[in-house]
């Protein structure tokens, strides 16, 4: 019985041993930091992509604004609430990408903001906003977002476009949402011309340009390029990214 005791201890240690020995290097080999991030847009593809980010086992932070889907209804309706849920499951982070899509336009003369709501009841009407008006335009997001998933956004928001004034960024800071964009190299091009920028283009593009802690941009779908962008490029970006040690995390960065 002892002997077997002390047999049994030793497979234990070796197996530790095994695990340990491997955890290091599995960190070694992870030596640089992408960030993926998605907008609604028109949710053509927005299965695909969750498809993806779960069979390579990436995390990504998704971007929410009320757009109209290419099903007809909107991507904050009750229709997609199980859409959501799952995400939230999967443990994918979530920004405001404001309610109704308001595309920035300049700053107003009174410290106020002009800006265009591509969505609502306003849609496509230039408008005025003060910081209180543009606050409540993010937060909308995230109070939707808890009653269909139960859970909040991060405290992070996108302007549409990326079109964004220092003001309109500290609008948004004082309503509590610090501000994300995109790297250079992170404009995975999914909205332009597919004749002019085919997949492989765009593919190949990304796969060799990203760099250490730089943030990507693409949508759940969109109405401008015939040709889609998912899955045909994302799940081999993933791939590539990773054969050259990259890891995937979500947003906000971590302040250590």
């Amino acid at each position: 019985m002892c002997l077997r005791m002390k047999i049994a201890g030793l497979l234990a240690l070796t197996i530790l041993g095994i695990f340990s020995s491997s955890s290091p290097a599995q960190e070694v080999q992870c030596k640089k930091t992408v960030y993926l991030t998605f907008d609604t847009g028109n949710m053509s593809v927005a299965q695909t992509v969750a498809d993806i980010l779960n069979r390579q086992n990436v995390k990504a932070t998704f971007f929410l604004a009320n757009e109209k889907t290419s099903q007809g209804n909107f991507s904050l309706d009750d229709f997609w609430k199980t859409y959501w849920q799952e995400r939230v499951k999967e443990g994918h982070h979530f920004g405001s990408h404001t309610f109704d899509h308001l595309y920035f336009i300049k700053d107003g003369a009174l410290g106020e903001v002009i800006a265009k709501p591509q969505f609502g009841p306003k849609a496509g009407v230039s408008k005025s906003y003060s910081e209180s008006n543009y606050c409540r335009e993010i937060r909308r997001v995230d109070e939707r977002f808890k009653e269909l998933t139960g859970s909040n956004l991060e405290k992070i928001w996108r302007a549409p476009g990326g079109k964004t004034s220092p003001r309109l960024i500290q609008m948004g800071e004082h309503c509590g949402y610090q501000h994300i964009g995109w790297s250079p190299a992170g404009f995975l091009g999914d909205e332009l011309n597919s004749q002019t920028h085919p997949n492989p283009l765009l593919l190949e593009r990304a796969s060799q340009g990203l760099r250490d802690g730089d943030i990507t941009m693409a949508h759940l779908g969109i109405w401008s390029r015939k040709d889609p962008w998912a899955p045909a490029v994302l799940e081999q970006l993933i791939i590539n990214l990773k054969n050259r040690g990259f890891c995937f995390a979500t947003l906000p960065k971590s302040m250590k």
